[in-house]
């Protein structure tokens, strides 16, 4: 038998040798989705031992792990804000600087009653999931032009029972009419010149549609001048280094109080505007 300690010690070994940023922590989420509890209650169970089914279910994960696949599609669920959402290859994974832009819509929309709301480029639905959520008489409406990605924020819709529509649509058509009282997107803002300096978690794993594009932030900020209501309100998400660039776009365009906000590691990560 095999004890949990020594399990977790060899398998973190072998993600640090293998490259991983958070061995540590990265296997104490595999063996506690293993074992069906969380990264605390693997403290309380440290002296026992595993079972052989146990154990040969964590070194499926763990070799999965070292071939830098991210944790959250070998989990199969990752959390954002107060969801927990299904996460697969169909769709970038849910980061904390995205949390910020949802906090940034919540910050513009507060007042406005029954607001609409369009998502573009929603991938697995976490930005239009998490506004829907934390405003719950807001109507949002979510785009991508990939039906797989659709596919998920339809299954993360039903698993956390939120009722949001979802529309597969390209971009090069502009945007559905509004009036819309806000536009929020993560958009594709890798250069391809870049994506080879990538985390092979990223780089490897991550559907490249969603990552890498040049152009989306000007295509939508422009589109959304056409389909916003009075005094409504675009939110982007952009590069660390790409932000005040992006800034200035808009304030060159018909926008008012354009703020830059900082994500949770200090590096200008939003942009908004309101439409003057």
């Amino acid at each position: 038998m095999t004890s949990l300690r020594a399990a977790l010690e060899a398998a973190a070994g072998r993600l640090e040798t293998a490259g991983c940023e958070t061995p540590r922590v990265d296997a104490e989420l595999l063996l506690a989705q293993v074992l069906g509890t969380n990264r605390s209650g693997l403290q309380l169970e440290a002296r026992r031992s595993l079972s052989d089914p146990e154990l040969d279910a964590f070194e499926r994960m763990t070799v999965r792990r070292e071939a830098r696949e991210p944790v959250a599609y070998i989990l199969g669920e990752w959390g954002f804000r107060r969801l927990s959402l299904k996460a697969d290859a169909r769709a970038l994974i849910p980061r904390p600087e995205t949390e910020i832009v949802v906090d940034r819509c919540l910050a513009l929309l507060a007042g406005r009653s029954s607001p609409h709301v369009l998502d573009v480029g929603t991938g697995g639905g976490a930005i239009a999931l998490g506004v829907k959520d934390e405003l719950p008489d807001a109507h949002v409406t979510g785009l991508d032009s990939s039906s797989d990605a659709l596919a998920l924020a339809r299954e993360n819709a039903a698993r956390v029972r939120l009722r949001v529509e979802l529309v597969q649509w390209d971009l090069r058509e502009g945007l559905p009419d509004g009036p819309w009282d806000l536009v929020v997107s993560n958009p594709p803002y890798v250069l391809p010149d870049e994506l080879g300096t990538l985390e092979p978690e990223v780089r490897d794993w991550e559907p490249r549609v969603a990552l890498v594009g040049e152009g989306a932030a000007e295509a939508i900020a422009r589109a959304a001048l056409e389909v916003l209501s009075a005094s409504g309100a675009l939110v982007l998400e952009t590069a660390a280094d790409d932000a005040n660039r992006v800034a200035e776009l808009l304030g060159g365009l018909r926008y008012a109080d354009v703020r830059v906000t900082r994500d949770l590691t200090g590096r200008d990560r939003v942009v908004e505007g309101v439409l003057a």
